[in-house]
């Protein structure tokens, strides 16, 4: 069982009786197909949308479920640029054009099934007009425009090991003033070294991290079977390599797994934490790593590292060495286009490698 999958169903389940009877209607129809996680977005997007709606005077309802179908077909293309104004601008909902052009997909995929496959008992469809047909969504992940932005910010060839080596070694003296972070680096520094250390060297999600079984890792075959990103399929793990330099620091961490994070035996999760007031270790969540990799990250000089970008970092060595379709599968993207992010990438590194070996012949 995919352990954020159900909990991302659980967080539908608990939205959906407050949403319209409509959108309710969307979230089963593209149940068999989408993720949950994908599902809660879409929630939340539409959550965002209504309340907006509302405060607009756009909406005469009370609470989001009274919005209408009519007052969507109401709403003129002035009121859609007012929504995105207020994505861009507004303090509380200030979203990237990234953001920005997903949250818009979102409302167009719902508006398109309303008018377009979803039908009353007359065989009309339920919207009969969809402002949103008229509605120019840009994309703005093109793989380049992506490495643009990556450029300068993941770690490099030496940095990995010096990163690993600060976590290691010198993130104990940054804080020795601190007695509380140092208690806690103390306790954990073998887990968040294995945990950092796994993405760098298998390129990883945080998603698929956090749902890692002990069971699931064969150390000899340096194997690991994961629920990849986008399938469906909660019967079928992908196994996934990860390279020797994780090998060490994942058999540190499994030795002290069980005493320090105190283990009940029902407990499978591989990565474990001991919460507040609680006296066994139980599953780390996506915003423990998360935050935790951000933690040792700004101390590091490099505060806008985080787990993801470990993962680019990870995938664009992975790059320089393998091929696109190699890197494809070992990422676990649906299309190559994706992986093209790296071949951009390792341009930049590739001339930035020669320049330094030009140097150092220089100064030799």
């Amino acid at each position: 069982m995919n352990i954020l999958k159900q909990k991302d169903r659980e967080e539908l389940d608990k939205k959906l009786p407050s949403m319209p009877w409509y959108i309710e209607k969307f979230i089963n129809y593209k149940l068999p197909d989408l993720s949950p996680s994908s599902l809660v977005e879409y929630m939340r997007d539409y959550e965002t949308f209504l309340n907006w709606l509302m405060a607009e005077g756009l909406s005469e309802a009370a609470n989001l479920r009274d919005v209408s179908l009519l007052e969507l077909e109401k709403l003129h293309m002035d009121s859609i640029d007012g929504f995105r104004m207020y994505l861009s601008t507004y303090k509380e909902e200030r979203n990237s054009k990234t953001t920005i052009s997903r949250k818009l997909s979102s409302l167009r995929s719902l508006f398109h099934y309303l008018s377009q496959i979803a039908e009353d008992e007359e065989f009309y469809p339920l919207l009969k007009r969809n402002v949103m047909a008229k509605v120019t969504i840009k994309r703005t992940h093109k793989p380049k425009d992506t490495a643009a932005k990556l450029e300068g910010k993941l770690l490099q060839e030496e940095e990995i090991s010096e990163f690993m080596s600060y976590i290691k070694q010198h993130y104990g003296t940054d804080v020795a003033s601190n007695k509380q972070a140092l208690y806690s680096y103390e306790l954990n520094w073998i887990r968040d070294a294995c945990i950092i250390s796994f993405i760098l060297h298998s390129g990883l999600r945080v998603s698929e991290l956090v749902n890692l079984n002990v069971d699931d890792i064969e150390l000899k075959k340096k194997l690991c079977y994961v629920y990849r990103k986008g399938k469906n399929d909660d019967t079928f793990k992908t196994p996934v390599y990860f390279r020797q330099e994780a090998v060490e620091d994942l058999q540190a961490y499994l030795t002290l797994r069980d005493v320090r994070y105190k283990a009940p035996k029902r407990e499978k999760a591989l990565f474990l934490a001991i919460a507040n007031g609680k006296n066994e270790g139980s599953r780390m969540t996506k915003r423990a790593i998360q935050e935790m990799v951000i933690k040792y990250a700004k101390r590091f000089g490099k505060p806008y590292l985080s787990v993801h970008k470990l993962r680019h970092s990870f995938a664009t060595d992975y790059y320089l060495r393998n091929d696109i379709y190699k890197t494809q599968e070992q990422l676990g993207h649906a299309s190559p286009e994706t992986t093209q992010i790296y071949a951009h990438l390792t341009d930049k590194t590739m001339a930035q490698a020669i320049d330094r070996t030009k140097k150092e012949e220089e100064q030799s």
